[in-house]
């Protein structure tokens, strides 16, 4: 196979990036944009010993199961590599890729709980009650309109123009996308009269490449059943040359509750700095889960998608069997959002969070919602925990852990063993992590009983996912 070699390709299989798989001449492509069923023409632009990656020419058959992207920079910008998947497949999709997690990197018994178990299907004797169903992804009703927040980078495109977007696939190139089809109705109106108020003012937008120009970022929050909406500009400095303007124009918009600045000045990828300046509201709106109303700030970690969090959060509640008498420790809890929905159902919850803001706006939470059974602690989960053990002896019946993509640090799956909880309840962004925080677990005394995906994350390729583990 050689470089920009011209190939037919029958895809196969999909990544769990989402590229469709296939083989000329029996060596296998990654093919962006194609999905599996595609008869594709492909230029081949990278070759490697074992593997190449192909680039779509053209679709010369398409899929059963391939359907017209609505969004009209679906191949451009990337962020939704599955749109020209049918939503039924990509929640095949989606359990699949658990179940090939676990299986492949967590060497775990799981099979796909909708079909038979074809490994054990010709293995003699097995015994099925052995095997750790998972289930089929809970999805949406309907896949569109669902985030709650935007993150827009703002820049100039290559004919010179403001715009704000989002970064193509592998690049830090902006596609302008104004009115992303996954975002909210309301994020259109705002860009236009934050970019119109850039554009007045001469108000430069940041550039990565000299460290110069103000306005970096554009945050959006939209609370779904309160209809509130925050906007907080991301900027390489700290005031906003005629912010009172941008107010007033913001302020015309209905549900307008918290407009805010917020100062990043490092020369860093990473989107928020820490300091906060409120232009107008408190700082903060509020939005709820279930009967639970959360109070949310620009940097507080809240779930995008609220009527599939309610979902994956009624899982977790499930999988903790609380009868009330239980002590629960919820690890990477945020704003609360986990810890004040079991604790209406347990004894106690204590949460652990090392961002501080969230720690406040988790104990406001408590004290609004009328909670008074659940502490917060500030810090790294992975060593407030060891700490509190090591001081405490303190034991739990449950421990529920949501961590970031890399998963559990190692002193806190220890600090978790060391406390013997009944039950453990595992909700993962990454199952490729999961499943090596899982093995871990199943060789330490805590054995999976069952694992839940669920789609947060329509037309893109994450999914979350709940695990209920026990203690043998």
């Amino acid at each position: 196979m050689n470089k920009n070699e011209i190939v037919t390709v029958t895809i196969e299989d999909m990544s769990a990036e989402g590229e469709g798989i296939g083989k000329a001449d029996g060596f296998p492509l990654f093919i962006k944009d194609t999905v599996m069923g595609d008869v594709a023409l492909v230029k081949v632009i990278k070759v490697k010993k074992t593997f190449g990656f192909g680039r779509l020419m053209e679709i010369l058959t398409p899929s059963p199961d391939r359907v017209e992207a609505p969004c009209p920079i679906a191949r451009a910008c990337g962020g939704c590599q599955l749109q020209s998947l049918s939503y039924e497949k990509q929640l095949e999709f989606k359990q699949k890729k658990v179940w090939n997690n676990l299986k492949r990197i967590g060497g775990l018994p799981v099979y796909m709980a909708d079909n038979v178990p074809r490994d054990l299907g010709a293995a003699q004797g097995s015994d099925l009650r052995k095997m750790i169903p998972v289930y089929p992804t809970i999805g949406m009703e309907n896949p569109w309109r669902y985030r709650n927040k935007a993150q827009l980078p703002v820049g100039y495109d290559r004919e010179g123009r403001l715009v704000a977007g989002f970064y193509a696939g592998r690049t830090h190139c902006i596609v302008a996308q104004e009115d992303c089809l996954i975002a909210n109705e309301r994020n259109k109106d705002i860009l236009d009269r934050v970019l119109s108020f850039m554009k007045d003012y001469r108000i430069e937008p940041y550039s990565e490449e000299t460290g110069q120009g103000l306005v970096r970022h554009i945050l959006i929050r939209v609370g779904y059943h309160t209809g509130e909406v925050m906007v907080c500009l991301v900027i390489n400095g700290r005031s906003l040359p005629r912010g009172e303007e941008l107010v007033k124009r913001l302020l015309a918009l209905p549900g307008m509750t918290s407009i805010c600045l917020n100062v990043n000045r490092e020369r860093t990828n990473v989107i928020l700095g820490k300091e906060i300046i409120n232009l107008y509201g408190e700082g903060y709106i509020r939005d709820r889960i279930g009967d639970v109303t959360f109070r949310i700030s620009p940097r507080s970690f809240f779930q995008v998608n609220p009527i599939q969090t309610e979902k994956l959060y009624t899982k977790a509640l499930e999988y903790a069997g609380l009868t009330g008498e239980e002590t629960v420790w919820d690890l990477y809890c945020g704003i609360g959002t986990i810890s004040l929905f079991l604790a209406r159902n347990a004894k106690n919850v204590r949460g652990v969070e090392i961002v501080p803001e969230a720690i406040a706006d988790a104990r406001n939470n408590a004290e609004a919602n009328g909670i008074t059974n659940a502490q917060f602690y500030v810090g790294k989960a992975e060593e407030v925990l060891p700490a509190i053990y090591e001081k405490e002896r303190c034991r739990a019946d449950v421990i529920v852990v949501d961590p970031p993509r890399k998963g559990c640090d190692a002193a806190l799956l220890e600090t978790i063993v060391k406390m013997e909880p009944k039950r453990v309840v595992y909700v993962s962004c990454d199952s490729a992590t999961l499943a090596r925080d899982l093995r871990w677990l199943g060789e330490h005394g805590y054995e999976t009983k069952c694992v839940q995906p669920v789609d947060m994350f329509g037309q893109g390729v994450h999914c979350e996912v709940c695990v209920k583990i026990e203690r043998v």
